[in-house]
């Protein structure tokens, strides 16, 4: 899979058609626009920027403030029956709408205080309740005030210390925290008489004005005004029901129309424009899209759609769309994390696609599990459309193939010995604990594989990038593949056939000569290029250098050892079943839910682990030789129909 390629679009016309144009180039759906002003010196054409305040903001924040809450929510609909109607008519319906619910809506929160503060006050009343007194008679007295509340049981006897003061406290009713009564007190005491009860933690009750009469006969009057409010609220909240229900289809219509015409507005900005009379814009469409997008402007004569080589205009980085399949388009999320690639670079996603599969699927070995990952995958990704849920699908059934080679099913190891008997095997192919050398040293033989694999694809895309340095003299061009090589053949030559090859021209040509090189990488690479070098000196030029070859010979050495974890995942695997299944002796009468248990632990735990550890050899020891992740993504123009706009 390679990038698609793009082509360079100069849309120019009269500024007349301006809303138009940018309408069609929404309806392509495969117009990537930049802002025209990086294209032309305006200074010098009299080229101008559109600055505008947008006639549809009012109208959208009046909308979107509207307090629909969970009975109505936007999504894109079709708003081809509104479309021709005057935006005033519009504007005035959304004035309309947000009146009568915000109307509805402070009447629903103001009968929902009443009827708190109806809950208060019989809760309050109820303590006098049998009382044969009338309450506006004590509060209209002249010389004597009274205050009703609650005093708490601790604080009761303590009242006795205060017996000449000149207050009187009378308990009506009490529980187990607290008394509740009134006190009596003069006014010219009043003062005095509030300190004691606040010192003494004395709760006031606040009666409202409309509480005159005797307890009983409120209690009887704040129930009713109760359930009439609770009425009212239940008719409140039916009418508002009834509204959105009524005005829904046309609320959403109206909202999509409206923020259509406000993205439309927006993107005005984009353009550039002369003596008010002319318009350019300019953007990106892939080259298969072209044809296409050029006949969406056939019927407007004033507008001309030219293509030009995408790289004509050096202001403008190139927009990057990743060609992929049904197969690896899910992965493009983890490239998408590291970074698309710069256009006329190398596309990842086939080589991301085929690594993590296959590398997964051998950390993770186990036919039940995969299949499990595989179909919970499939499962969430129809819920969610979610690529990690697709990606789940996919490295599922690599776990379940490398369980077949393991013989693994849920952690039992022997549970496809009759499977393997059928098909001509004595026993399943790979024992995983009887042969932990070769484990480990395949999954090194795997890792340098995928290095030199990531080192021969830099090499080609900086060759064609004319990226001489990298290319022949880097760490991963052509110099650092021969070191890299060379070492390795030294190495298994000595370790496996106790072979030395490490002769004098083996050495120079093969070891020392590329060290040279490397070092010498940036002077080859500018003379190579035509260019002139520039360095602060020959002696910062040779420590600084030394050290950056230094840390190259470290990266061959521990890139190469951090494969061994593939390796190590296959161990730990099978070292975490045979676990679960010790457990599982141990206790026979649990042992159908030990196992269970056990089962989704490590498809959790290690699942989740495994996937972020080839993750990162992808990130770390991949993606870091042949890519740099630099590119910036190809994104057709559109309107999001999305409440947070902003």
């Amino acid at each position: 899979m390679s990038i698609e390629k793009m082509l360079l679009v100069n849309i120019a016309g009269q500024l007349k058609n301006l809303d138009k144009t940018i309408s069609k180039c929404i309806e392509s759906e495969c117009f990537h626009i930049e802002s025209a002003v990086n294209t032309v010196n305006s200074e010098s054409t009299g080229f101008t920027q559109l600055h505008e305040d947008n006639p549809y903001k009012d109208a959208l924040n009046k909308i979107v403030s509207i307090d629909f809450e969970n009975d109505l929510k936007f999504a894109k609909t079709d708003f081809s029956e509104i479309k021709d109607l005057p935006f005033e008519d519009l504007s005035d319906y959304v004035d309309e709408i947000s009146n009568k619910m915000s109307t509805i809506i402070k009447e629903i929160s103001d009968t929902h205080n009443a009827i708190a503060q109806y809950e208060q006050i019989l809760l309050q009343l109820k303590h006098l309740h049998g009382m044969d007194i009338d309450m506006e008679s004590l509060f209209k007295c002249k010389h004597i005030h009274v205050r009703f509340g609650k005093l708490p049981v601790d604080s009761y006897p303590k009242l006795e210390y205060y017996g000449n003061d000149q207050f009187i406290f009378v308990h009506y009713d009490m529980d187990k925290d607290y008394y509740w009564g009134m006190y009596f007190v003069p006014l010219e005491h009043l003062k005095k008489a509030d300190k004691v009860f606040n010192d003494l933690y004395f709760e006031r009750i606040w009666l409202p004005d409309y509480v005159t009469g005797k307890p009983d006969e409120e209690i009887q009057d704040v129930q009713q005004k109760y359930n009439e409010a609770k009425v009212r609220i239940q008719k409140l909240r039916t009418c508002r029901t009834n509204l959105i229900e009524k005005e829904a289809h046309k609320i959403k219509m109206v909202f999509c129309w409206i923020k259509y015409m406000y993205d439309c507005f927006e993107l005005r900005s984009k353009a550039l424009v002369l003596k008010d009379k002319f318009l350019i814009i300019v953007g990106f469409v892939t080259e298969k899209d072209a044809p296409r997008f050029k006949e969406l402007f056939n019927e407007m004569r004033d507008v001309s759609v030219i293509f030009k080589p995408p790289n004509s205009e050096e202001n403008i980085q190139i927009p990057v769309k990743l060609k992929t399949n049904r197969f690896t388009n899910p992965f493009s999320l983890f490239i998408e994390m590291y970074g698309l690639p710069e256009y006329g670079g190398f596309n990842p996603i086939n080589l991301v696609a085929i690594s993590y599969t296959i590398l997964f699927g051998i950390m993770f070995g186990d036919l039940g599990q995969g299949l499990v990952i595989s179909i919970v995958g499939s499962f969430l990704y129809k819920k969610t459309k979610n690529n990690l849920c697709a990606i789940m699908s996919r490295i599922g059934l690599s776990s379940a193939f490398f369980g077949l080679i393991f013989g693994s099913f849920f952690g039992f190891e022997h549970a496809l010995d009759p499977l393997y008997h059928a098909i001509g095997f004595k026993e399943k192919p790979v024992e995983v604990m009887d042969n932990i050398n070769t484990i480990l040293g395949s999954a090194i033989g795997i890792g340098i594989g995928l290095i030199i694999i990531s080192i021969l694809i830099n090499i080609i895309t900086s060759m064609r990038k004319k990226k001489y340095e990298s290319a022949l003299f880097g760490n991963n061009g052509i110099t650092g593949l021969i070191f890299f090589c060379a070492i390795l053949y030294a190495a298994i030559s000595a370790f496996l056939f106790e072979k030395n090859i490490l002769t004098p021209v083996y050495v120079i040509f093969l070891i020392v000569l590329p060290l040279i090189l490397m070092l010498l990488r940036e002077p080859l690479g500018c003379m190579l290029s035509g260019k002139k070098f520039k360095s602060d000196g020959i002696g910062d030029f040779i420590a600084s250098n030394f050290f950056e070859v230094f840390e190259f010979l470290l990266g061959y050495v521990t890139n190469t050892l951090s494969f061994v974890r593939i390796g190590g995942f296959v161990l730990s695997h099978a070292a975490m079943m045979s676990v679960v299944m010790l457990l599982a002796d141990m206790y026979q009468g649990a042992s159908p839910i030990i196992v269970v248990l056990g089962n989704i632990f490590v498809i959790v735990m290690e699942g989740m682990l495994s996937g972020i550890q080839v993750l990162r050899l992808e990130f770390y020891e991949i993606f870091s030789r042949c890519y740099d992740g630099d590119g910036k993504a190809f994104e057709p123009v559109k309107v999001s129909y999305d409440v947070n706009y902003k």
